[in-house]
């Protein structure tokens, strides 16, 4: 039995209202901080797809997005390494296509029926930006969903797939385009996406043996939902009661993770027994068929999807703001504020601390530090330690500072002293804050940022962030 062994899930904390951006508009739009992106994203999807289990069994990732960080670099490499997983591991980066994500599922699962690994993680992220007064602007949302495919404690056992391309232009972004361009709607719904899918799925079904009425819920990549509903009904299915939210006034269309947010969604509600359609859309379209097993139980509510990311938000405070954060327009850097350089080989050298975040704790002792030291601050043993990870330890704050002069994207910077669960202290800046809410004791937990970007290097830490709570 091949299929989805466990899941996981990441939105932003921010949102900003679509009236915000135009005056106009219903519902609102989720929104990376300053100091997310793409790969930022996928990072803590991955980190939550995992958690409970061991990273030494997960032998492939599968990285998909149309907004990668790097265009020459492979980005799976980053993600593989923050989330600390083996180096003799396969990575890849699935990429210049809407249906990235299941492009990624279906590869993926092709590999651990191949034999070839064991377990793989798919994850897939994005970040899109429209031009500013466009529809795609306030359409796209950002956000990332993780899946782990192996043979073994499935959840979800893959049944049937189906595939087709389909070359038209539609929805592009050239090498040189910052924004996603398009053409007349029309052309490309009735052509492209409502043609398209209703072909693939319409055949997988008829190759199955299945009707309408078989599939408990439908998870379908929407460009909106009225489009959505339009398709559904013309498939057979109830727009109600069969097909999952797309979730596009709440956090909007999160391209290529729309998909495997969207059947995530639906396995946090489904039951043993039940049958999940999964369908991506870009050029073509992948249509997956999933049968729910009894383990299902054993991880639902894991993504905390719904109460965690969904429910738990803050707004953005203007348009301004929400347009520095996507880097369209700039403040300036303010007194005592250089432009920062990366140092490729201190970079290259302290990588275990500085991208997989590990500690140092003593053999002879116990005590934990970072960043790794050879001398023991409890016992002053020398050179007698071994790596531990912090990435995925909870802490509380010790002490904190405030500083009203910092970078523009970050007033007022909190600066925190935290203490880890278990041991081990660190100061990092804490990011996703309220000022005002910050206190002593206040519980933490660990999140892969970008600091900045120069000469084209992106420069990621980690930092500290408020648990996120309803």
């Amino acid at each position: 039995m091949i299929g989805i062994t466990s899941y996981g899930a990441y939105v932003p904390s921010w949102r900003i209202k679509r009236e915000t951006i135009s005056g106009s508009g219903h519902g609102e739009r989720s929104v990376g901080n300053f100091d997310e992106d793409t790969l930022t994203m996928a990072v803590s999807a991955t980190i939550q797809s995992i958690a409970g289990r061991e990273r030494k069994d997960i032998e492939g990732l599968l990285f998909a997005s149309t907004t990668f960080p790097y265009k020459e670099k492979q980005n799976a490499t980053i993600v593989a390494a923050a989330s600390d997983l083996r180096k003799d591991i396969f990575t890849m980066d699935v990429g210049n296509s809407l249906r990235a994500g299941t492009c990624g599922l279906k590869t993926a699962s092709d590999m651990v029926k191949s034999g070839s690994v064991r377990n793989a993680v798919v994850v897939a992220s994005d970040t899109r930006m429209g031009v500013p007064g466009s529809v795609f602007e306030h359409s796209c949302g950002d956000g990332a969903a993780a899946i782990c495919v192996g043979r073994d404690h499935v959840v979800a056992e893959i049944e049937s797939s189906y595939s087709l391309y389909n070359e038209m232009v539609d929805v592009w972004r050239s090498d040189e385009d910052k924004y996603v361009r398009s053409w007349d709607e029309r052309f490309v719904q009735s052509l492209g996406y409502n043609q398209t899918v209703y072909e693939a799925v319409s055949a997988l079904m008829k190759r199955n043996h299945i009707e309408p009425k078989d599939i408990q819920k439908a998870a379908i990549y929407a460009p909106d939902q009225r489009r959505l509903e339009e398709l559904t009904v013309r498939l057979g299915f109830n727009p109600k009661t069969q097909v999952q939210n797309p979730m596009i006034g709440a956090i909007g269309n999160t391209g290529s993770a729309s998909p495997l947010m969207l059947l995530i969604a639906a396995l946090e509600e489904a039951k043993a027994g039940d049958r999940l359609l999964c369908v991506g859309y870009g050029d073509g379209c992948d249509a997956i068929i999933f049968k729910v097993t009894e383990g299902i139980e054993k991880v639902k509510g894991k993504s905390g999807l719904r109460q965690s990311l969904l429910e738990s938000k803050r707004y953005v405070k203007d348009y301004v703001t929400f347009l520095e954060w996507k880097g369209i327009v700039r403040r300036e850097r303010g007194p005592g504020k250089p432009v920062q350089e990366v140092s490729l080989t201190s970079l290259r050298r302290d990588w275990r601390e500085v991208i997989r975040f590990y500690g140092s704790k003593c053999k002879s002792c116990g005590t934990i530090q970072y960043p790794p030291q050879r001398v023991c601050t409890g016992c002053h043993a020398i050179d007698q330690f071994e790596e531990i990870r912090l990435s995925d330890k909870m802490g509380k704050i010790f002490t904190f500072s405030i500083d009203h002069i910092s970078d523009p994207l970050d007033i007022p910077m909190i600066l925190a002293v935290v203490d880890f669960d278990g041991g081990g202290r660190a100061v990092l800046t804490m990011t996703d804050h309220n000022a005002k809410e910050t206190r002593v004791g206040m519980p933490v937990e660990m999140t892969f940022r970008k600091l900045f970007m120069n000469d084209g290097i992106h420069n990621y830490f980690w930092k500290c962030v408020p648990l996120r709570t309803k």
